[in-house]
């Protein structure tokens, strides 16, 4: 088994904790980094880009001259897409990007980059992430304590007072453990789990 040093406030380690090697010992499989990544940035785009075609467009209903006689090509309405101010032919429209992978896969792809922050002594496990106010300005300063630039914060969402401190620092996110995702992760330099968040993930990675 591998070892993690829980820390308290401080910063200095309270005691360790034993972590699954099948979890942070998982050997890297940069392929599957690469699909689960491309899959979470697909399943974020909104796909509203939209164009306006001739039935949606306001105006041309009356026919800008008569069918003929007048030595001009046919016209029907001055909205057609030949005219200017007129609508859009083949324009996109709202579109859904989002796809499944394989759950497996996804869960691996989570454990090749856990291990990966593993290696590069990346993980703090912190005993509490208690925050008694919820105030940047308390947040930046127990950030710096830990000497952390960017960070991933993963603790349970009932802990709104450390949601809120930490919404509006750069480089520094909060996410519930049900939430952790592999994008996140590698976005972030550190990850910084609390005890029971840790046991959360764990749990989900077996």
């Amino acid at each position: 088994m591998l070892k993690l040093q829980v820390l308290d406030k401080s910063g200095k380690t309270a005691r360790e904790i034993e972590v699954p090697e099948g979890v942070f010992a998982y050997p890297t499989k940069d392929h599957l980094i690469y699909e689960a990544v491309i899959n979470y940035r697909a399943n974020q785009r909104r796909g509203t880009a939209a164009t306006k075609t001739r039935s949606l467009v306001a105006g041309g209903g009356k026919k800008p001259w008569r069918q003929k006689g007048t030595g001009r090509a046919r016209a029907g309405s001055n909205r057609s897409p030949l005219w200017r101010k007129g609508a859009t032919t083949f324009g996109p429209k709202p579109k859904d990007y989002s796809y499944e992978i394989p759950r497996k896969a996804k869960r691996n792809a989570l454990k090749s980059v856990l291990s990966l922050k593993f290696k590069d002594n990346q993980i703090l496990v912190l005993r509490e992430l208690d925050v008694q106010e919820a105030k940047t300005k308390a947040a930046v300063q127990w950030l710096k304590s830990l000497n952390l630039d960017s960070a991933l914060v993963v603790d349970r969402t009932e802990n709104k007072n450390l949601f809120l401190a930490l919404r509006n620092i750069p480089k520094v996110k909060a996410v519930d453990p049900k939430q952790l995702n592999i994008y996140d992760v590698l976005n972030h330099k550190w990850l910084v789990f609390s005890e029971q968040a840790l046991e959360s993930v764990m749990e989900r990675l077996k």
